[in-house]
Parts: structure tokens; sequence; C-alpha cells
């Protein structure tokens, strides 16, 4: 027999391991394929795979593969078959399909041929014919036609395997039990696992975590309770083996086992709830249930080494469900009690993974149903635990994209500038207790890119490299310009030891209108890192920028270091940077003000990780700053400022805004108009990266200028001085 397992998408290495696990006593070839497994066994084979997977959720028996380009084609094919085999006249069953990139696009249509090809076959031999129930039919038939090419199955399943019986109630919007098992083997919990740690599910809802953990620890086949699979009244059903099967698998259940499992909720009824599943599943004896806020969570003191395994409610982005960012922060708090400890979350908002403090491992996108999820893996460490040095933690290396002895010759000046570059800024990032530095800016013209280093606040140890290209001129052929910059990849990989997982790959190109804070990725997470004083948060995969502008540090220093009893005015506040400076450095009001939700409310959170909650002392408002500039009262705006920050866009026409913003035809009027909001005594920093801006000779007859620029380029920014251009601004005194 030809088998396919299907499981949860992402986790199916771990499928084929299991599947490896369960089979390893059988004749059976086993091979990994994209969507799940194949197998080549016998009958044993399915049955013990319906009876013992936890990951899978399909196991298919394929019939017959063909190629299908139109429906008469279809119809033959399935009429070829001798379908009194496999079902009689008086059975039902039922038929699903899927279909891609085929002549034939529509499954249900498809789906409704193989139906009619198999009912006249059973009419033109026997005069009747079988009937056609969708819910748990005797046998269910499945087509899958993939660029024509056709695959007929039985499915031996009936209805998905995550449908193990014990989960008849659930709270909020509960994991497939497959899924929530696959989170569990990732965790690395076993039966062997389970008599040296404890399990904990501190949000555990309908307790399908806990349940699913302690039926691995006890060894209950997840399929022995079920009373529906699709063999049951298939005609080559064995019926002595399937007996057989489940007689062994009830004699391998042991309950005796000393297990530490623990499973709390704030919600009583959703502890209810999970007892009765617990208890439906025979597991109820093996789980110690809790009902406790996560925020004052407590658990007998124990020296076994805790797996926490849990999925957080899920809430909207954090700009409108600031109390999700306090229970991500809650979570985080009350965890670190079970150090040492591996954590391991399903999170629909990884914008907030940064709130629980924790040193992340590795990360991966899943689905949980049609929701797009991250599941993170993060570490907490005993305290006692010595840190090593950050220059002496390496991630490992992945093994993949290596140079070739080919092309070492082309990159060996790259790798000789990236490390020359990296023991000088090394070393002055260590006395200047800067932790976010450039190492490389288009040093070398043929490698033409800027590299980025991020070091973690969190994990001081770990560090993120973000790789920006400039955009190849149009004299260098594609194909020429994509093969240099895979092999500048490879060679900062090298250099700096690097997986895949450190290290986030951009293209600089020209950015207009709509398309300058054009998402790129949709990954979400937030990293915390550290500038001065400040905590601050950079998204490495999701925008072009990271959402802090490296080049302004000095700047932001000044900030800080004048800020103390001002006021400030945060005009383009991007995420705030500027802001959270002014307020640490003790500013009595700041008003950060953009166009965009999303950064508004990443400058938010940025704030509010450095416990910047003051609504009074630090406002954030949504507006056009152009015509906020020009009608300031009707913002609100109706008071003058010590400092204001101008940082705006060299270009803008974004639909949001009423005019559009060429930056060195308007900069003369936004500096104005800015100016009308400066204090007497105040100072306007105006700053702005566009090349070969020029500043209007005109502002300097009315206001006095200082041109800053050389002052605060950074060392790291020194190999390309024109990266900004920054002025102070003051009014003129009165005579």
């Amino acid at each position: 027999m030809k088998l396919f397992i299907t499981g949860h998408k992402g986790f199916e290495t771990l499928l084929f391991h299991e599947i490896r696990a369960i089979l390893r006593d059988r004749e059976a070839r086993i091979t990994k394929r994209y969507g799940g497994v194949e197998v080549l066994g016998g009958i044993e084979c399915a049955y013990r795979l319906c009876l013992y997977s936890r990951l899978s959720n399909r196991v298919f028996c394929e019939l017959k593969q063909f190629k299908v380009e139109h429906e008469e084609q279809l119809y033959q094919a399935i009429q070829a078959l001798d379908w009194s085999e496999h079902l009689s006249a008086s059975h039902s069953f039922a038929v699903s399909a899927t279909l891609s990139r085929s002549n034939m696009d529509h499954s249900h249509y498809a789906s409704l041929k193989v139906k009619d090809a198999i009912v006249d076959q059973f009419r033109e031999r026997v005069n009747s014919r079988p009937s056609v129930e969708k819910q748990r039919p005797d046998i269910h038939i499945h087509l899958n036609i993939h660029r024509n090419q056709a695959s007929l199955s039985l499915d031996l399943s009936g209805e998905s395997l995550h449908r193990r019986g014990y989960r008849s109630q659930h709270s909020g919007a509960p994991l497939k039990e497959h899924l929530a098992a696959s989170i569990i083997a990732h965790a690395g919990w076993t039966r062997k696992a389970a008599t040296t740690h404890r399990f904990i599910d501190p949000m555990c809802g309908s307790g399908t975590f806990a349940i699913e953990a302690a039926m691995i620890a006890a060894n209950i086949a997840p399929g022995l309770d079920r009373n529906y699979f699709g063999f049951l009244k298939w005609l080559q059903h064995d019926v002595e083996l399937w007996q057989q099967c489940l007689q062994e698998a009830e004699s391998q259940v042991d309950s005796s086992a000393k297990l530490l499992i623990l499973a709390n909720d704030y919600d009583s009824k959703a502890i209810a709830i999970a007892r009765a599943n617990a208890a439906r599943a025979g597991v109820e004896e093996l789980i110690q249930f809790s009902h406790q806020d996560i925020a004052n969570l407590q658990f007998e003191a124990n020296q076994r080494p805790a797996v926490i395994v849990c999925n957080p409610p899920y809430g909207e982005r954090l700009q409108s469900e600031q109390g999700l960012a306090s229970l991500y922060s809650e979570m985080g708090n009350s965890l670190r009690q079970f150090a040492p400890a591996s954590v391991h979350i399903i999170s629909a908002n990884p914008d907030l993974l940064h709130r629980l403090r924790l040193k992340r491992v590795s990360k991966k996108a899943i689905k949980n149903g049609p929701i797009d999820c991250v599941l993170a893996s993060l570490e907490i460490e005993l305290e006692t635990t010595p840190r090593k040095p950050a220059s002496e933690t390496r991630p490992a290396e992945s093994g993949t994209g290596k140079i070739r002895d080919a092309q070492r010759e082309s990159v060996t000046p790259l790798i000789n500038r990236l490390q020359k570059n990296a023991r000088h800024l090394r070393r002055w990032a260590r006395r200047n207790e800067v932790s976010c530095y450039r190492l490389y800016d288009a040093d070398l013209p043929e490698f033409s890119f800027a590299l980025d280093v991020y070091q973690s606040e969190i994990s001081p140890s770990l560090y993120w490299y973000h790789m920006q290209e400039y955009q190849a001129p149009r004299t260098i052929e594609a194909d020429k310009a994509e093969s240099r910059i895979e092999l500048a990849r490879r060679a900062v990989k090298q250099v700096f030891e690097l997986d895949d997982s450190l290290l986030y790959c951009k293209t600089r190109r020209r950015q207009r209108g709509k398309r300058q804070h054009q998402k790129q990725d949709s990954q979400g997470e937030l990293f915390q890192i550290r500038e001065g004083q400040a905590s601050l948060l950079v998204n490495l995969s999701d925008y072009l920028d990271s959402g802090l502008f490296l080049d302004h540090r000095i700047i932001r220093q000044q900030v800080f270091d004048t800020a103390k009893g001002k006021t400030l005015l945060n005009l383009f506040c991007y995420t705030a940077s500027v802001g959270v400076q002014a307020a640490l450095g003790g500013a009595s009001l700041i008003i950060n003000i953009d166009m965009s939700p999303a950064y508004l409310s990443w400058a938010r959170e940025n704030h509010l990780i450095n416990a910047l909650d003051d609504e009074t002392r630090y406002q954030f408002l949504r507006a056009d700053v152009l015509e906020l500039l020009e009608k300031p009262k009707t913002y609100g705006i109706d008071r003058c400022f010590d400092l204001i920050f101008l940082d705006p866009p060299s270009f803008s026409n974004s639909s949001k805004m009423q005019q559009t913003l060429v930056l060195q035809r308007d900069h003369e009027r936004l500096i104005e108009q800015s100016m009308g909001l400066l204090a007497s005594d105040g100072l306007l920093l105006f700053s702005t990266n566009k090349k070969g801006f020029k500043l209007s000779d005109s502002l300097s007859s009315r206001y006095t200028i200082k041109d800053i620029t050389r002052d605060t380029i950074p060392e790291d920014f020194k190999r390309r001085s024109g990266i900004h251009h920054c002025w102070e601004i003051h009014h003129r005194e009165k005579l």
C-alpha cells in the first residue's frame, strides 16, 4: 500500500520522525515529501498510523495516479477502477477534491464527476447505488490534481485525526489537538522527558496542551478512544488485525508514572472544562489544575527543569489592545520563577514577544486555523548561571550557502574589509557603550550594501545583522547584481558565523510615494535593543528601515543632554526614539506627531517599555504635519516649545496627506512654520538625509543657523559622511 500522511504545515520533519518511530519494527519504506510523509507498507502500517500518530491529521491510501486534462478523462479514469473492491451499493461515501495549477479548477465540480463515475458503475452492474453522506461516510474518497496529475486515494482516517474524542467542550479558540501535539514535540516533551522535567501551561484554556502532554507521558495512543475511522466499513478492512492493534495499545498504557504536569487559567469556567476534557481522556489524575491570575502565579517549589508551553489570548495590534501588552509583561515576569525552563509560545501578536524579556532561541511562522502566528521558543536561565561575554558567543554555522572555491578570489577583498571594520568598530563600540552600529557601508563599489549590527538588550550575547542592498545601477545586468549580493550574503554569514535566523536581507530601492513606508514582510516581531539610557524596539524584517536611524545617535544624545525641564515638539516622529531620549532626559512635555498609526503605536510601545506612561507628559498625535503647521490650533497646539525636532521625509505624496511634500522645494516653509511654534530662546533641530540637499540662503537672514552636520556624524558612519545634514536654528535676538 502507498500511504501519504499529512500533518500541520511546518512540522513535516517532526512528523517524519514520529512515523519512523511508530513503524520502527514494521517493514515499511518511509520518505519525507512536500506536504507530508510517504509510506510504502502493509495495512497494519495504516492502522498503526491512525492509532498512534499524534502529529498526523490524515492518512491517505493511494488507489491510482493518472493524468487528467478535462472532465471526461477524469470520469473515464474513475470508471476504470473496480469499486466493488472497496464498497458495496449499501455503503455510504463522500468525495473531496483539491486542485491546483490544472486545467480543471473547480474542486466541487471535480468531486461531482468522481461521484457520478462511481454511482454509474454500480448502477450498471447491480442496478443499485451507494448513497452520498457528507458526515462520517463509510468510505471517504479524496482526489488531488496538481499540474494535471491526479492522485485518487481513500482517506483511511475518515475525519481529521486531531479529533481524539475527549474534547466535547472548549473555551475561546482552542488549538487543534495535532497542532498542540506538534508544538509539544517541538518543545522536546517525551515520555523520557516526563520523568525528569515538569510541564507547565500557565494559560491552559480547555486544557489541550496539558492533556496531550499527559497522554504522551502515560503512553495513551491518541486514536484509542475514537469510534470512527475511514477504514472500519472498507471491504478490505481486517477486523481481527485491527482488534489486535487496539489490544496492544491498551496494554501499553502506563498511568503509574510520577508526573508533574501543571495547568492553570484565570477563568474558573475554563478550568472546569479542562478538567472534564482530561477526565474523558483518562488523564485527570495526572494533571494538577489551578485557578490563578498569571501575574500572581505560584506553584509548589520543585527542582525539575520546566517545559512551558502556552497559547496566550489573541488580540488586536498593540495600538488598540494595550491590555494584551500588559499581559505579556506579566507573563514574562511570572515565568522567570520556573528557571531553568524552556518556553514555547504560539502567538498571533509577535510584536509583543519582546515584553516577555526572555532570551529567544528560535521562531517559526505557523498558522492556527486562518490566523497567522509565530511559534517562539525562549529560555529562562538560572540567575546563578554565568553569561558568556558577547565576544565569545557565536551562533552555529548553518552549513548552507558556503562560498565555493571558484568564487573565493572575487569575494576575498570583501571578507578582508568586513574583518577589518569589525575589529575597529567592536573596540570603538565597547569603549563608547554603543550596542548597535553600522559595520559596512558600500566600502567596496562592487559590493554595494550596508550592514548594521544590533545587540539584544534582553540577551546581550545575541546579535542580529541587518543587510540592505543598494539597488544596482541600470548599467549592471540584473543577474550579475543578484549573484554579487548573494555572494556578499554568504561572505557576511561566513565572517560572522551566522545562521539564517540572525541575518535579515533587504534591497534599498528608490522609494517614492506610497512605497516609501511599504511593508516588505509581515513577521511583526520587535527586538529590544539599548541606546544610552533608553530601551528601544527595532523590526528587522518588515520594513526597509529598522525603526531606528543609527546615524542620528549623536543627535538623540544631544536631545537627552538638553531636555531637562523643557518641552519638545517631535515632528514626523517615526517611532519616537527622539521623544524617548527627551523623556528620559527629563523633558516636562513631549508631543510626538506622525501620520502613520502603525508608527505611532510603535512610538507608544517605545515609551511604555521605558516606563514612560504619563499620558499628560508624553503625548501622541496622529496628524498630517504639513496641515498641522499651517493650522496648529486646529490640532490643539496652542503653545510654543523649547525644543522642536524636524526630520521630514525627502518626498511624500501619501494618500493620507492633503499636500505633496518635496523637501528641497518645501523646506523653507516647513522651517518658518516650525519656528512659529518655537519659544524665543528655543532650539529647532532640522535634519535630512536627502542627498545633495541645499539649505535656502534666505533662512540665514531671519534666523541664527549653525551647521552641526560634521559633529553629528558618528564614528561608524564617517566612511559615508553625507548620510545626513543637520542644523541648529535659533530665533535672532531682538535688539
